[in-house]
């Protein structure tokens, strides 16, 4: 099955239509307001107004209240969701209206258990950093994500660039990637050239998984 792919911290209609030109299945959108990558709801709902069809557009969250998450996605124009923070099982129940994704951060003392306690369409599996939520550029042990198929559909982040991309597929067949530092040119600026590079080595993996 091909390995799709989610380009996240997009900021703006050249970065957007670049990654879909390339072939990206997802987009992501930033709503932290202490990411480098944020974006205001207006400025996201914008560029989400003038893509073609059939694209899947995220909104990124960090421990934001269920109120300004719903509100967010409403004036965004989002139905899909990616709690990047501390959430707990009960409060992703609490947002049953919307698609979601959990972002789990992957490092010491890890449990894999713990992705069957949460009821969403995905979880992310990203590199425990102290102090970050994201977006570090660090990749973790990927035989964890391995493990982790057995429990939910794994979208792999952390570390992903294009010397390695290849790689992930190959080894760890997620259900998605997510990337967002690997290909850019600095923290909220996208490298063009990067992103569609990396993008040649998915589709080179994906056929090579093909055959």
């Amino acid at each position: 099955m091909r390995v799709r792919v989610k380009i996240c911290g997009v900021r703006s209609m050249e970065e957007a239509l670049c990654a879909l030109d390339c072939g990206a299945d997802a987009l992501g959108f930033n709503f932290w307001p202490k990411s480098p990558r944020h974006i205001e709801p207006e400025d996201a709902r914008a560029i989400i107004d003038r893509l073609p069809p059939f694209i899947s557009c995220v909104g990124v969250f960090v421990n934001e209240s269920r109120e300004i998450i719903l509100e967010t996605a409403r004036v965004a124009g989002i139905r899909i969701v990616q709690l990047h923070g501390d959430e707990s099982p009960e409060f992703c129940r609490e947002l049953d209206s919307l698609k979601l994704i959990k972002a789990l951060r992957v490092g010491e003392g890890f449990e894999l258990n713990s992705i069957a306690r949460f009821e969403v369409s995905a979880v992310l599996l990203d590199t425990n950093m102290k102090g970050s939520y994201g977006g570090t550029g660090r990749r973790f042990d990927w035989s964890v994500a391995i493990e982790a198929k057995r429990f939910a559909r794994i979208i792999l982040a952390g570390g992903l660039n294009i010397d390695n991309v290849a790689e992930a597929i190959r080894e760890v067949k997620p259900f998605a990637l997510d990337v967002c530092s690997g290909v850019e040119a600095e923290p909220g600026r996208k490298d063009l050239d990067k992103l569609r590079r990396f993008m040649t080595e998915v589709r080179r993996a994906n056929l090579k998984s093909d055959e």
